[in-house]
């Protein structure tokens, strides 16, 4: 008796449908890691994935049962489950560029005082990797290890974005348009921040949603000489002359090269 191979069903874009329901569930995975402090509601997720509320409920129900996923009984909300931390766990080993950072940030801590952070872009994202803390007694904690926002928002973030090419910038600001509100940008902006960055060769900007804090930030490339990272630096505005300003941007760039030779010669070894 010949057997016959099942048919897999494609979507509109001719993609298989069992692709199509993996980036379905990392979309979800993605905007809760986004909002994990305060949790997300699933008519919240419902709204930023753009997917039907029943199809968003079924994916929630998998992923808690998996333990990729948490709810808390009391407000409902959603969070990243222990699963995740788990499998993070397992991964660090191979992916170390917060070890290989990790002297050039205690240098730039210590030569400054200010608050200094390690971020990596994730897609369409960018995620806070390390965080260290200077000596000056007011901190400047802008980002926390773990926090992702799109690509662009964050001076580190913003330094990637600025760092790469004018077709990919245009992309990127083009998918993450229908979220930049939520961080009081548009689209007009955020393309400003980027040119203002690329004449400077660093990006700079204040917090708009702490006032009086000023961030540095300068992109990290990788063998390839794509950017990928960032070192950054926060303090608070009265500390963040244009001449510090300056400074710092040197202090930075003079660290991410020291960095940029490791991951050259091979220290990287993802």
């Amino acid at each position: 008796m010949k057997t016959m191979a099942k048919k897999t069903s494609t979507d509109e874009d001719g993609r298989l449908s069992g692709t199509q329901s993996i980036e379905r569930a990392l979309t979800l995975m993605r905007e809760i890691a986004a909002h994990n402090r305060t949790g997300s509601r699933l008519l919240d997720l419902a709204s930023r994935t753009g997917l039907q509320r029943p199809t968003v409920h079924r994916m929630l129900k998998c992923l808690t049962v998996e333990d990729m996923v948490q709810q808390d009984p009391e407000t409902h909300r959603y969070f990243l489950g222990p699963m995740v931390f788990e499998l993070g766990l397992t991964a660090a080993p191979r992916f170390n560029l917060r070890e290989i950072c990790h002297p050039a940030m205690g240098r730039i801590a210590d030569a400054t005082g200010d608050t200094v952070f390690l971020t990596q872009r994730s897609g369409l994202d960018s995620v806070c990797v390390d965080r260290q803390e200077g000596t000056f007694p007011i901190k400047t904690f802008t980002l926390e290890i773990g926090m992702r926002r799109p690509l662009g928002v964050g001076t580190g973030s913003l330094a990637i974005l600025s760092a790469l090419s004018e077709e990919e910038v245009k992309h990127v600001v083009s998918s993450i348009t229908p979220r930049l509100p939520e961080y009081g940008l548009t689209p007009t902006s955020l393309f400003a921040q980027v040119k203002r960055a690329q004449k400077l060769g660093y990006a700079v900007r204040e917090m708009p949603t702490l006032a009086g804090v000023r961030s540095v930030g300068q992109a990290l490339h990788n063998q390839s000489g794509i950017a990928f990272a960032a070192l950054s630096v926060s303090a608070i505005s009265s500390r963040m002359s244009e001449k510090r300003v300056t400074e710092l941007a040197t202090l930075l760039r003079n660290e991410v090269r020291l960095v940029e030779k490791q991951l050259a010669n091979g220290a990287d070894r993802r």
